[in-house]
């Protein structure tokens, strides 16, 4: 039976891999390395400065591959379970090509697998389509919600206060409901600026974990402008960005 190592590699801090990670990752006959165009080979950098980093046998084998491109013309979810179907057939076709009945590979994924990645559910589907059995191992990595709150050097929660982990595509339709923290990620529009700014004070980071770290914090009446500019203009010299934000909800 095939195994597939799903390893949280964390934010792009190659320091931010776990002993059980790097231990998982010398396990593995192939790692699985997905290319995302030219603008973001930073991405598929990062990956490759973690296998010259940690993997130690030599026989361990390196495979890039083009992920596939999610048509954006039309409904969301649509494209989206398309995206996905692709991506699980190019899944499968890497794991025949490139490993034994008995063999290992690697994918190594940014964050944690859990959080506002979709490789498990890919993989879901890989398991109900291929024509070999997987067992899959999955390995914990830091999230950028950890990174955001370190960097900031805040607690996530108020004392017995819930906290909600939510998208700018649901924060433009409001503030979640019930609770006076939310966590915003995969938010490319900027959608806090939907909200009444003189409610709520804001933690932004962009890149977190590594050299190229933004931190921005304040009163989002304040500051809302300024991320605006930060990122667009980090976005077009980097040619992509990684960015989540913690929204508070002001006292009284």
């Amino acid at each position: 039976m095939r195994k597939l190592l799903v390893i949280g590699i964390g934010t792009g801090n190659p320091e931010h891999m776990t002993v059980q990670a790097i231990n998982a990752l010398n396990r593995a006959d192939v790692v699985l390395i997905p290319r995302k165009g030219e603008a973001k080979d930073d991405l598929a950098e990062v990956r490759r400065q973690i296998c010259a980093r940690f993997i130690t046998d030599a026989r361990t084998r390196i495979v890039e591959f083009d992920l596939p491109v999610r048509d954006q013309s039309g409904e969301y979810r649509q494209g989206v379970d398309d995206w996905h179907h692709a991506i699980a057939e190019t899944y499968a076709d890497l794991l025949a090509t490139h490993t034994a009945e008995d063999g290992a590979a690697a994918f190594l994924v940014w964050g944690d697998p859990s959080l506002y990645d979709s490789t498990l559910r890919i993989i879901e589907r890989l398991e109900r389509a291929a024509p070999f059995d997987l067992a899959i191992e999955v390995v914990p990595g830091i999230t950028s919600i950890q990174q955001l709150c370190a960097s900031h050097r805040i607690p996530l929660n108020r004392i017995g206060d819930p906290v909600v982990i939510t998208t700018g595509r649901r924060l433009r339709d409001g503030f979640p409901v019930g609770a006076d923290t939310a966590v915003v990620m995969l938010d490319g529009e900027c959608s806090f600026r939907h909200l009444d700014v003189a409610d709520f004070r804001i933690y932004w980071g962009a890149y977190l974990g590594t050299a190229d770290e933004l931190l921005i914090e304040g009163l989002l009446s304040d500051v809302a402008d300024e991320i605006v500019a930060r990122r667009e203009q980090a976005r077009a010299a980097h040619g992509w960005i990684m960015d989540t934000y913690i929204l508070r909800r002001m006292a009284g």
